[in-house]
């Protein structure tokens, strides 16, 4: 898992048919910045959780997703930021 802020979003006008009804957001992780998927309608500045890899692909119903948000994080919490 990685934790992350998301920065924007991807706009798609044709996608496959398994991704259909998928939101993309560009998420920053330190230096590098990755599109996820969206599963819980973050938004832009939002501190994240992220999934990555064969994990990220089974939450989204086998999709071929990389990486997929699955929480939003309190920015006051407890956890050191990116």
């Amino acid at each position: 898992m990685k934790i992350g802020i998301v920065s924007g979003s991807v706009w798609a006008t044709r996608k496959a048919a398994c991704l259909q009804g998928q939101t993309f957001l560009v998420v920053k992780v330190g230096d590098e910045q990755m599109v996820a998927a969206d599963q819980v309608g973050a938004g832009t500045g939002d501190h994240v959780l992220l999934i990555t890899g064969t994990v990220a692909s089974r939450y989204c119903m086998d999709a071929p997703v990389d990486a997929a948000v699955v929480a939003i994080l309190d920015p006051e919490g407890k956890y050191e930021r990116p």
